[in-house]
């Protein structure tokens, strides 16, 4: 073994580097090969900015991207023969509230609007002044344009929440304002029908208007009194609708004081507003009965000397305000987490905000690399477990494409939990926090799911992986294109994996050796093909990532057993999440293997009991048909379907380039969805060997002559 190849060896066993043979990554700017593109946000429109809009029942909803508002705009307006000069000058705007909202710069969107505008020049450029003018105009909805910061979860979250509250408070008030009408028209009818309502004064301050001189008040007064309905109400009913009325009025309907930032400041504030709740919920209920007049002393007097008493209702708990709890994970402390548990676990009518900057070493205040931090995951699959609590883990750069879900758990009669990495960490140098949350979920370590216990009896309706990246494979896989030191275009797929992500930590340099270009050696397996080999003591092939430092120049990393372990324990978590939600289930994979051993074992009993007769006409009829078959090409790609054990091996691979038909074995889906060196890889980890790779579809594919070398013995 060279010098050069024991160094990798020793690196990866060890996490040091021996000598020179490899380099360290500090000063060079790198990055994951498949973030290279992504260095200036603010010249791509993609979903940042975000417009929190302040109109109640806006079209298009309450959360915004600056992107589609722009785009609405212009489809009213650039339709005429200027459309071309009003779409350049409006989408130069949005760039400069896009660069501005990078900036730090926050405010109504109409403000940020006017704004940049001037600095435009619009007020020395007709044309410029017409085209946003115009686009101005068109715009359907106003708000506070906020861009993907460490403020930016809690903001949201809290715009949802207080349209929520108010859409809430709107119906409780118009339902009191029912209540407290009918019973006092209760009153009212009962005063009309007694002595003092027939009085003169009260006859005469019943009449309004001119009316009020045609009547003989006192003569008027003298027949009413003798024809009175005596059968009035009891003193104690009336007493009671009083009561009624000012507890029912009493009730505060200010949203402001409901939001928290720990769950034992809201837990202590639910404990204090519990008696004032129960008394608004025993009028309301009281009420009822006493407009349809069911209301029995001798019943109903005792039953709400108790009510409330051990607790409310989950339909009267709904009729309140719900409160939200914004925690940072950084801050929770045991207490903390305790009173956490205790709001989840007892169905409390709180929305809880759990923000994490830092999933990879939160809570280690050494600043060296722990490993994956599980604190966030964890509270989110332990809310999961409790089955009656709405869950939603999502990065920040995906809470926009997540609104339904922010929204139905805002809207849940019940605790939810929303778990939201925000990517502002101070570990990941000048790298957004967009980028930083976006590559967390690519990379699985912190994946987008969501349950909703409201949406089904079973994991099938409630749980989703929906908002994730090729939900069935292990990493998402990207065409990754550049340009080689002969100048020429060369694509391939590339895995974007946990390593990737944790790259882009500075924490995690240690962990990383770059390696120059004179010692790349065919050894070096890209992250995926050394998970799937396993866990090796003296590894033949070390693992590596690419990267693309500060000048675009290709790089390729050596990855330590430490980080690896990391990037496998991340995988076993996503399928984990995978089998709940219903992908490469462990438990129906094996009820279709036992189904199909037992069909094979069915068809050979019945071919070993039919008659010699029957066999020979059936091996005539099946040797025939196998004539009339054609034979494959040995230079197309092809699978032996039929013998197919569906061992997932070729679809991890690509499963663009492989696929499963109806009887979930392997078929090729299209040649030239993959490489050549994808087919040949497929063929020498099939352990069937039932994949033949034929012969190159592109005759430039790089190293093709190792590749047909290896290729042979599949032909």
């Amino acid at each position: 073994m060279d010098t050069a190849r024991q160094a990798q060896v020793a690196f990866y066993l060890t996490g040091k580097r021996p000598g020179p043979e490899l380099e360290p990554l500090e000063g060079l700017d790198t990055r994951p090969a498949l973030m290279a593109h992504y260095r200036d946000l603010s010249t791509l429109r993609y979903d940042y900015p975000l417009v929190l809009v302040n109109a109640a029942g806006a079209s298009g909803g309450r959360v915004r991207a600056l992107s589609g508002l722009v785009d609405d705009a212009l489809e009213a307006v650039a339709r005429d023969e200027d459309s071309e000069r009003v779409c350049q000058h409006v989408l130069r705007l949005e760039m400069g509230l896009r660069k501005a909202a990078s900036r730090g710069a926050r405010g109504p969107l109409s403000e940020l609007w006017t704004r940049t505008a001037a600095q435009l020049g619009v007020e020395d450029d007709e044309l410029l002044r017409d085209s946003l003018d115009r686009a101005f105009a068109a715009l359907d909805a106003d708000g506070s344009v906020e861009d993907c910061d460490e403020e930016l979860p809690f903001r949201l979250l809290s715009h949802v929440w207080q349209a929520a509250e108010e859409r809430k408070a709107q119906r409780l008030r118009r339902e009191i304002a029912r209540l407290v009408h009918r019973l006092s028209n209760i009153l009212r009818a009962d005063f009309a029908r007694s002595e003092p309502g027939r009085s003169p004064d009260a006859l005469r301050a019943s009449v309004g208007g001119v009316d009020r001189d045609a009547f003989d008040f006192d003569a008027l007064s003298r027949v009413l009194v003798r024809t009175a309905n005596r059968t009035t109400i009891t003193e104690s009913r009336r007493q009671r609708l009083a009561r009624l009325i000012t507890a029912l009025q009493s009730y505060d309907f200010e949203p402001d004081e409901f939001r928290f930032t720990g769950c034992d400041r809201a837990l202590a504030a639910w404990r204090d507003r519990l008696p004032a709740l129960s008394g608004v919920a025993q009028a309301i209920a009281m009420a009822e009965l006493e407009i349809a007049g069911d209301y029995q002393e001798d019943r109903h007097d005792a039953f709400f000397e108790e009510y409330g008493a051990d607790g409310l209702s989950p339909e009267d708990i709904a009729l309140f305000a719900d409160y939200l709890v914004c925690v940072n994970a950084a801050t929770m402390d045991a207490q903390e987490q305790a009173a956490l548990i205790e709001v989840l676990s007892s169905g409390l009518p709180m929305k809880v905000l759990i923000q994490t900057d830092d999933i990879l070493d939160a809570g280690f205040p050494t600043g060296k690399s722990q490993g994956l931090n599980r604190g966030a995951p964890h509270l989110a699959n332990m809310a999961i477990g409790l089955n009656d609590v709405f869950v939603l883990q999502a990065g920040a750069s995906h809470l926009l494409r997540c609104i339904d879900e922010v929204s139905l758990g805002i809207d849940y009669p019940g605790a939810a939990l929303f778990s939201v990495f925000s990517g502002a960490t101070a570990f990941c140098g000048n790298q957004p926090a967009y980028l930083v949350a976006a590559a967390a979920v690519e990379s699985r370590a912190f994946p987008v799911f969501s349950y909703n216990p409201a949406a089904g009896s079973d994991w099938a309706s409630r749980f989703s992986l929906v908002g994730n990246t090729q939900t069935e494979s292990d990493w998402p896989v990207q065409t990754f294109t550049y340009e080689n030191a002969e100048r020429r275009r060369v694509s391939h797929e590339l895995a974007f994996t946990f390593v990737d992500f944790a790259a882009l930590d500075e924490r995690y340099a240690r962990h990383l050796a770059l390696v120059p270009w004179g010692s790349w050696e065919e050894t070096m397996r890209p992250v995926p093909d050394a998970l799937a080999i396993g866990a090796i003591d003296q590894p033949d092939q070390v693992p590596c990532i690419q990267m693309v430092d500060g000048q675009y120049r290709l790089q390729k990393v050596l990855v330590d057993e430490k980080l690896m372990r990391d990037a496998r324990r991340c995988r076993d978590s996503w399928h984990n999440l995978q089998e709940l939600g219903g992908i490469h289930n462990s438990h129906a994979e094996r009820l279709l293997a036992e189904a199909r051993e037992a069909l094979a074992v069915e068809a050979h009993d019945h071919e070993t009991s039919a008659e010699p007769e029957a066999s020979s006409v059936a091996a005539e009829e099946s040797g025939a048909a196998l004539e009339r078959e054609p034979e494959p090409s040995p230079d197309e790609a092809y699978i032996e379907t039929a013998r197919c054990t569906t061992c997932n091996e070729c679809t991890q691979i690509n499963d663009k380039l492989f696929t499963y038909n109806e009887n979930r074995q392997a078929v090729i889906a299209n040649p030239d969805a993959g490489t050549y060196a994808q087919l040949v890889e497929a063929a020498e980890s099939c352990q069937v060997s039932i994949i033949h790779p034929g012969k190159p579809r592109d005759p430039d594919e790089p190293g093709l002559d190792e590749l047909m070398e290896r290729a042979q013995p599949f032909w």
